[in-house]
């Protein structure tokens, strides 16, 4: 029998056995998660839950100048606006277990530094593919 269970339940007839032994001794209450030992949870449900609504969120709904997040930017608003201190590289990892990707940041926003870029960089090969296609 411990077998088949095992086998329905994908695992191994080792931890059937061990789930067995603790509702025989313990009843249902047995079969409760036993406390482990480590560093207890940072974050409480409530905020993991926070911080991937909020990553879900269109900046601009929130009256952001941003067009998306960035960890950065995420931590920044989760630790001014919401009261929510947290750290980068665990904000990283749980938004990753909850499948969510970021991009990397941009370099520069709106207008070039160089305000001579555009005639520094020269005509782009769409514009004078243009112009040629308007003179022929």
């Amino acid at each position: 029998m411990v077998d088949a269970i095992a086998e329905r339940m994908g695992t191994c007839a080792h931890t059937v056995r061990r789930w067995i032994t603790r509702f025989n001794a313990s009843g249902s209450a047995g079969l409760d998660d036993a406390a482990r030992s480590g560093r207890p949870t940072t974050y409480s449900p409530e905020e993991v839950a926070e911080v991937v609504a909020l990553s879900r969120t269109d900046p601009q709904t929130l009256d952001l100048p941003l067009a998306s997040w960035t960890l950065d930017r995420l931590a920044a608003y989760l630790n001014d606006g919401k009261g929510i201190a947290s750290k980068r590289s665990r904000m990283s990892e749980r938004l990753v277990a909850e499948g969510l990707r970021w991009r990397t940041q941009e370099t520069w926003f709106g207008e070039r530094v160089d305000p001579e870029f555009a005639e520094k960089r020269g005509a782009s090969q769409r514009s004078t593919r243009r112009r040629r296609k308007a003179a022929s």
